[in-house]
């Protein structure tokens, strides 16, 4: 394939010093952190995404992404992190068990450890996406990590919900796909393998039933996540070229993430997959159980249109409500969906001003 936009390029942030900045989690694994940096001052803003996707989300360079939103509003030191869910490490690709505990329990605590080695004391701020956000939450309010002054969570957060379609999915898939046809992952860019190889026809399969548009990563996307046609986004919401390019600003996944976001739906809140994992111990059950002691203020942001987790948050910012009033935000951005909230073409001017005007009155 001949790419517009090479894979992994910094090219969208320009005028800032970018360093790598890696690190090992308590259980074994290799991760990183990218630091964007104009002036090492002021608040810090740390950037999380979600499963299958990366740090690239948000710093594209066909739009005005949101680390160069950051850097020209008045937060000149950011952090995107890559945690084992990014597919810029190798970790999804295989038939792995691990849930988002882990995520909370290991990846998070270990990326504020290297941050804070950096910046020492100052203000830390997170925005967060989709199951980065529901990890980081849960490492928040499990006990995890603290010293936060504000989250920023999109699309999903402590109560995770998505279209009936979707949890049929969920209940049916990651058996079926692991044990009775034998893949260890979904890639959304399969059609890009060898002719008549199993993923290309799979792939192939999936068109079939997506007549929406002639990119066959965005087919396989509304497979990997929602309903609809497409369900993570708008098409007139996105840039020509990132639509074109969704092979590679979304990556493969295994199964088990999605065996403990159907365990969160069936539940109606952010649980523990397994109680009886002795690793993982110092996490609550019940990640919701002591939401009125976090003094964190969170606000949570959805688009109106989410075909992937639905109203999960502004179901969450009710339930954070009622623990504590007063304590946080709800946004919800008219015409949006679930991933275009960051990836849309006019982001910079629907989105990312109501997220730095919640920043600066946490800083503040």
């Amino acid at each position: 394939m001949t790419r517009t936009i090479p894979l992994f390029t910094l090219e969208g942030v320009p005028d800032a010093t970018i360093t790598t900045h890696p690190f090992t989690t308590q259980d074994g694994l290799g991760l990183s952190l990218l630091r964007f940096v104009r002036e090492p001052a002021g608040d810090v803003v740390l950037v999380i995404h979600g499963l299958t996707t990366s740090s690239d989300m948000f710093i594209m360079p066909e739009h005005q992404n949101l680390v160069r939103y950051l850097l020209d509003n008045g937060f000149s030191d950011v952090w995107t992190l890559d945690c084992r869910m990014s597919n810029r490490h190798p970790y999804n690709r295989s038939m792995h068990r691990w849930t988002m505990d882990d995520v909370a329990l290991f990846d998070h605590p270990a990326a504020l450890r290297t941050l804070r080695a950096q910046v020492g004391e100052r203000r830390v701020h997170v925005i967060a996406h989709c199951l980065g956000s529901v990890s980081f939450l849960m490492s928040l309010f499990g006990g995890a990590v603290d010293g936060i002054a504000s989250v920023i969570a999109n699309s999903a957060a402590l109560t995770p919900r998505v279209p009936a379609w979707s949890q049929l999915k969920l209940t049916v898939a990651p058996a079926v796909m692991e044990y009775v046809l034998g893949f260890p992952y979904l890639d959304p860019a399969w059609s890009e393998n060898p002719r008549f190889t199993r993923g290309w026809l799979f792939s192939k399969a999936v068109d079939l039933f997506h007549p929406e548009c002639d990119e066959p990563a965005c087919h396989m996307l509304s497979l990997m996540w929602g309903t609809g046609w497409p369900a993570l986004y708008g098409h007139d919401k996105l840039e020509s070229v990132t639509h074109a390019r969704s092979g590679d600003l979304y990556g493969a996944t295994g199964f088990h993430y999605y065996r403990h976001v159907l365990r969160m739906v069936r539940a109606g809140r952010a649980v523990k997959y397994d109680p009886a994992d002795a690793r993982l111990a110092a996490l609550p059950d019940d990640y919701l159980a002591n939401a009125a002691e976090i003094d964190t203020p969170v606000l949570l942001t959805t688009g109106d249109r989410n075909h992937v987790f639905a109203d999960s948050n502004v179901v969450c910012y009710d339930r954070l409500k009622a623990a504590a009033p007063g304590r946080h935000e709800l946004v919800v951005f008219p015409g949006y969906g679930h991933q275009d909230v960051f990836m849309g073409r006019n982001c910079h001017q629907d989105v990312f001003p109501l997220m730095t005007d919640f920043l600066k009155r946490q800083g503040a």
